[in-house]
């Protein structure tokens, strides 16, 4: 009886080692299949190029949005608008730009206010590729220029600080939302 009783003590640590080791290998393989995916290259670094345009190319073909491309150069911006980003732009029109009060774009323009003027673009600046209707999930979106700029649906549109998106267009780095106002960033 005493061998039986032994027979049974050493079978049954021999059962729950194996089982251990099978435990282990289910969980060693899942741990290296969790490191494959965690090692998988993502970010921004690693997007790929879909032959497209940048967002700063579809803004300096667009015949609506030379005051736009002329306050990009003036603060010296192009190279941050052709990052691999996800850029998500929001492009101001001409006629968004005649409606500052006068004086306002040729004052911005000086090289003296090249601060002022990049900061009011890097508030026309989301990290992102965002379509127009999901926008409408977000209550707020942080900014380039570390702000944030309000959302609201208006009549199932998303309003973006208050303005309208006339059109959104596609770029090999983000998206390019046109609107019908520029967007100002809150004085403190």
């Amino acid at each position: 009886m005493k061998l039986t009783k032994n027979l049974f003590i050493v079978f049954t640590i021999v059962a729950l080692f194996s089982s251990c080791k099978d435990a282990n290998k289910d969980a060693s393989t899942t741990s290296s299949e969790v490191k494959t995916e965690s090692t998988e290259r993502t970010g921004q670094a690693f997007i790929e190029d879909d032959g497209s345009t940048t967002v700063l190319s579809i803004a300096i073909g667009s015949k609506d949005h030379t005051t736009l491309v002329a306050a990009v150069q003036a603060a010296q911006l192009e190279n941050a608008l052709v990052n691999a980003g996800p850029l998500m732009v929001f492009a101001p029109t001409n006629e968004a730009f005649a409606a500052l009060p006068e004086g306002t774009v040729v004052n911005l323009l000086k090289p003296e206010n090249k601060d002022a003027l990049a900061n009011i673009l890097k508030y026309h600046v989301t990290p992102g590729n965002y379509s127009k209707d999901f926008l409408k999930k977000f209550k707020k979106l942080g900014q380039a220029n570390n702000g944030y700029v309000k959302v609201e649906v208006v009549d199932e549109e998303p309003m973006i600080g208050g303005a309208k998106i006339l059109a959104s267009i596609k770029a090999g780095n983000g998206i390019v939302h046109v609107i019908d106002k520029v967007l100002l960033p809150p004085t403190e």
